[in-house]
């Protein structure tokens, strides 16, 4: 049996094999998951008791059960490194958008981390975002960062709530760079309340409104509806999008245009 403690970064990836096995099977046994792992069922108890606080799984009495797979898909974490080519041609698009000298609003979530990169290379740029991570791959480069303030939620690594919503009523942007965690028939969702609500509000701090999304955040619903993509200018995806979403998008009103992710080399 390995021992049951590691690095920062193992204990992190054993949780992320953990909560992907949760999730694929639905409910698992504790004691199994465990043995599977080769840890103790004590190291398997601390790692479902971390994951159950960040609300990615729930642990009952002797098992581990999987909420809905768009909750666990939520944290930064677990998505970063997931489509990371469709999420690089995305960026190659957006960057389109972006005028030297502009302010621009960005959106927390993994999707615009690459996008977030190549920001840092136009002269003169003003980027207000919720996101700590944005604000941190912008470290270092000339570009000027407001940073909305709010309740910080450690599994997106940004704020979001009423301050932030104040926040954007005083502040405006050229355009808003907007991710989404569920689109279904044009309709938008997210899991958490207070992000729906902020999503909103970044639409009304900008003169014109990005949506950057890839092919997996079709045809799903989370908790929470916060209007559809009539709201958006522009919804930017890869080619793999469902034709039917796409033509829901067009019938709103909003311009789509697509992107062909280039394969990692092997």
């Amino acid at each position: 049996m390995r021992p049951s403690r590691g690095s920062e970064a193992e204990v992190e990836e054993r949780r992320r094999t953990v909560l992907r096995q949760v999730a694929d099977e639905g409910e698992i046994r504790i004691a199994d998951l465990a043995e599977r792992l080769g840890v103790s069922v004590m190291t398997m108890h601390r790692d479902l008791d971390n994951l159950t606080e960040r609300q990615l799984l729930h642990k009952g009495r002797g098992v581990a059960t999987a909420f809905p797979v768009v909750t666990m898909e939520s944290a930064v974490r677990f998505r970063e490194h997931a489509d990371l080519d469709v999420k690089t041609a995305l960026a190659a698009a957006l960057i389109e958008e972006v005028a030297p000298g502009s302010t621009v609003l960005v959106d927390c979530g993994s999707t615009l981390f690459p996008f977030a990169r190549r920001l840092a290379a136009v002269e003169g740029l003003h980027v207000i975002t919720n996101s700590l991570r944005v604000a941190y791959l912008l470290s270092g480069s000339s570009t000027e960062v407001t940073l909305l303030g709010g309740r910080f939620h450690e599994d997106f690594e940004s704020c979001a709530g009423p301050r932030s919503r104040r926040e954007l009523r005083s502040l405006r942007a050229a355009v808003a760079f907007v991710t989404a965690t569920s689109i279904s028939a044009g309709r938008l969702y997210h899991p958490v309340r207070e992000y729906a609500d902020n999503k909103r509000a970044y639409l009304q701090a900008a003169d014109r409104a990005v949506l950057a999304v890839g092919h997996r955040k079709f045809g799903r619903t989370a908790t929470y509806g916060y209007g559809d993509l009539g709201g958006y200018d522009l919804l930017v995806t890869d080619d793999r999008a469902p034709a039917d979403e796409l033509r829901a998008a067009r019938d709103l009103g909003a311009e789509v245009r697509t992107v062909t992710p280039t394969a990692p080399p092997t």
